[in-house]
């Protein structure tokens, strides 16, 4: 559930050209610990200005931890944590003055209108009157909501109460949205939809969003990628760069057993002088005109292969590369291991 606290600081004194040249988001170092258990191992990298940045990575990643650290409800075991270069441990109510927050639980109170929703949480943020009144409507345009001011939340699809989710993280006109898992719940089109709406909020209004996410179809609509295994970053840059970085196809040979794989990846080894990845009954490898080397390796193990595959690099190509497993080797969830202290 969103938890807002109102301001009791005084206003920012830095000036809106002094923001501009900041990072909206900065990680220095952070690490987090619960009990013996790393969760966040020495995270660095920085998120620009007007930029769709997307958190990607399995359960028990650290990416529900980092999150929760950028919401300021919790605070780094070590290292820091900026948000337009205010410290999310040491000044979280200037944190939240800068950054909208959206939760991948629902927030809202759907005996209430939309307008309603929004009211009380501009209300949190030192809100009223006019202005208020007006960032309403605003904000209600923009996500298309407009027409829906005065109906219960609890008549709205799963999409439109996710977009009321989104007006309440802009009410008071945030330079940072963060989202946790936005699309939860969502069918197809209302996640298309969503996307769209943040890539406005990019463009036009020069929002820096950051996105958790654990889909790799969400992953690509992002401008830049952090991937996260166990606590560490394993990969940053754009899903094109990060794709680009894998050398030709990527070519699967299916076998019957884990000790099959592992006995035909030593002999291609000796045979082609590759290097191949077993991933379970799974031979993987990258090769340039992968089709071609395909043929050969059937025919040098008949009866061996039981099926095969041969495509572009994708973002979990990405993460096998720089892991040495599969995306979904974890188990368990993310807020099962935030409950449990594992996260």
């Amino acid at each position: 559930m969103t938890r807002m606290v109102t301001m009791s600081q005084p206003p920012r004194t830095t000036s809106p050209e002094a923001i501009q040249t900041l990072a909206p988001i900065e990680l220095d170092a952070v690490t987090h610990k619960y009990g013996n258990r790393l969760a966040l191992d020495s995270l660095s990298f920085r998120v620009e200005h007007a930029q769709i940045f997307g958190l990607l990575g399995p359960n028990g990643s650290g990416k529900t931890t980092l999150f929760r650290i950028l919401s300021t409800l919790m605070v780094p075991s070590a290292g820091h944590a900026r948000i337009q270069g205010f410290d999310v441990g040491t000044e979280p109510n200037r944190v939240r003055q800068q950054t909208g927050i959206v939760f991948q639980a629902r927030s809202l109170d759907i005996k209430l209108t939309v307008a309603e929703n929004l009211k009380h949480q501009g209300h949190l943020y030192g809100l009223s009157g006019t202005l208020l009144k007006s960032r309403i409507h605003e904000v209600l345009g923009r996500v298309g909501l407009r027409d829906r001011a005065k109906e219960l939340v609890e008549t709205l699809s799963g999409g439109m109460q996710r977009r009321v989710e989104l007006a309440k993280g802009l009410i008071h006109s945030p330079s940072v949205l963060l989202l946790d898992e936005p699309s939860t719940g969502l069918d197809p089109g209302a996640r298309r939809d969503m996307w769209q709406y943040l890539g406005t909020l990019r463009d036009q209004d020069g929002v820096t969003v950051l996105v958790t996410t654990h889909l790799m179809e969400e992953a690509e609509h992002c401008d830049r990628l952090a991937i996260l295994n166990e606590g560490r970053l394993v990969a940053l840059g754009s899903p094109l760069e990060l794709k680009s970085q894998i050398g030709g196809d990527v070519v699967n040979f299916e076998t019957r057993s884990e000790e099959a794989a592992h006995a035909i990846a030593a002999a291609m080894d000796n045979r082609f002088h590759v290097q191949a990845a077993v991933l379970g009954h799974t031979v993987r490898l990258e090769r340039e005109q992968g089709h071609r080397f395909v043929t050969e390796v059937v025919e040098a193990f008949p009866g061996q292969i039981e099926g095969v595959s041969v495509a572009k690099p994708s973002l979990e190509d990405v993460f096998i590369q720089r892991t040495g497993h599969r995306f979904w080797n974890e188990a368990g969830s993310d807020e099962a291991a935030v409950q449990k202290g594992e996260k």
